[in-house]
């Protein structure tokens, strides 16, 4: 049994800190709640939904589950490298930003990705939504209302709250997928949909995508929940429990969801959630079923939530140079942004499932360069050691616009345009690659590259340690 330090018997259940620096007195939690998080936030029906894509826009079983496992491990080690970073910093993820954008530059990437959490949460909702409207026989908009509720209640609570949810989701999720994997191998002749083998590049590379996109996309506020680890704890730890936490939970939801695509057919689109639950049973069993979809989803579209307020709280600090938040105005922050992720899932929740293979691939676009840079910088640049304290002064060494950051994210996005396919545009590249859209590839090697040879050149050599 893990034991419980000093220190996270006083920390009070309610957060009291937001984005400033976490004091070594304050730190606590465990490598083992790293993992539980990331397990009980992928074993979730969003990533259910991701891996039948694979299927529903037309992969093999076979090739499809294979393409899923090699995206996994590539997007899971970027999130994990990511994660790394919370315990050194002691910071949420973003405020790193400001050493390769400066601390009004930050703002750019940032912005960009409080919108991907709305989207996230949006799409969240919806399915959420169907559950909990199948749970309780209410519409599914009253089903998304009742689950906004949920997750603006929760956020409040911040850090240990959460993870408290994910060790709870994550005993409840493996307890459902058990359940569901023993019905659907007993059920059904899973042999036979594996000996379905016609391999494409085109809908391999698509599965591939998927997974990669689907882990990457936590990246941008991993630490958030990892910098409350003590400083001491070693980086490979942290990268290998959250990286075993995320890849594990996905792939188990994503296997389930090229199952139940592949068995379903035409019917699973507009009826995912009952689809999901529908390999189980009926009756009682079927509403625990309900019930852990909806609590799966309470995690990630908790993380969105306390994530986006995370970032919304770091553009508005790095302009009053100052990182404290007050508790009312976290609170007010939390409540504007679940607010508008539920509007959007009331008004999209009829074009989900179309929408959103086309959001997750394009929102890689305006990311992914902004990992490889921080990635590149962290780890290569400023060897693990930045000033903490010049992260929220633009007089400092970090200044207020890093033109060279912002201009090779600048390129990092320009870069990938020809590669990119969405339903508002489609990159001329994509035809030729038979319709894949592999511009998260090139939105992390060319800018990644790019970054560290300009950077190597101009950069000083390391920055000091906060004392």
């Amino acid at each position: 049994m893990t034991k419980v330090s000093d220190s996270q018997q006083r920390s009070p259940l309610i957060e009291t800190r937001s984005i400033d620096f976490i004091p070594e007195a304050e730190r606590h939690g465990s490598l083992y709640s790293q993992f539980t998080l990331w397990l009980g936030a992928n074993l979730q029906i969003t990533a259910i939904v991701t891996g039948a894509l694979a299927v529903v826009l037309g992969g093999d079983v076979f090739w499809s589950l294979i393409g899923l496992l090699i995206g996994q491990l590539l997007g899971g080690a970027v999130v994990a490298l990511h994660a790394a970073q919370g315990p050194k910093l002691g910071l949420p993820q973003m405020i790193s930003s400001r050493v390769q954008f400066g601390v009004y530059g930050a703002a750019i990437p940032i912005v960009l990705v409080c919108l991907m959490y709305l989207g996230f949460s949006a799409t969240g909702a919806v399915l959420s939504g169907q559950a909990i409207a199948q749970l309780i026989d209410v519409s599914d908009s009253a089903g998304i209302l009742i689950f906004a509720s949920c997750i603006a209640f929760l956020t409040m609570f911040g850090y240990r709250v959460i993870h408290l949810v994910g060790k709870v989701a994550s005993v409840l999720g493996v307890i459902a997928f058990v359940y569901l994997f023993t019905r659907l191998m007993t059920l059904n002749d899973i042999g036979l949909l594996l000996e379905n083998r016609h391999f494409s590049w085109s809908t391999f590379l698509l599965a591939v995508s998927l997974s990669a996109s689907w882990q990457i996309a936590f990246g941008p506020y991993v630490a958030d929940y990892s910098r409350y680890l003590p400083s001491k704890t070693a980086s490979w730890k942290t990268f290998t429990a959250v990286g075993l936490g995320t890849v594990l939970g996905a792939q188990a939801s994503m296997v389930l969801g090229v199952f139940a695509a592949a068995l379903a057919g035409a019917n699973f689109r507009g009826h995912e959630v009952a689809t999901i639950v529908g390999l189980g049973s009926t009756g009682v069993m079927a509403s625990l079923l309900y019930l852990s979809v909806v609590f799966g989803k309470v995690t990630v579209s908790t993380l969105n939530a306390y994530g986006s307020f995370m970032c919304v709280a770091t553009i508005i600090s790095g302009f009053r140079s100052r990182l404290e938040i007050t508790a009312r105005q976290r609170m007010l922050f939390v409540l504007v942004i679940v607010a508008a992720s539920t509007t959007l899932a009331l008004l999209g929740q009829h074009s989900f499932l179309n929408t959103f293979k086309y959001f997750i691939l394009f929102l890689l676009t305006f990311f992914t360069p902004w990992s490889a840079i921080n990635l590149v910088d962290y780890y290569f640049i400023n060897k693990e050691r930045y000033d903490i304290a010049a992260l929220s002064d633009p007089q400092g060494r970090y200044g207020r616009w890093n033109l060279l950051g912002i201009s090779v994210y600048a390129i990092g996005v320009l870069v990938q345009l020809p590669f990119v396919d969405t339903k508002f545009y489609s990159g001329p590249m994509v035809a030729q690659l038979g319709g894949v859209d592999i511009s998260w590839i090139v939105g992390l090697v060319v800018p990644g590259v790019l970054y560290y040879g300009l950077a190597k050149a101009s950069v000083p050599a390391v920055a000091p340690e906060r004392s």
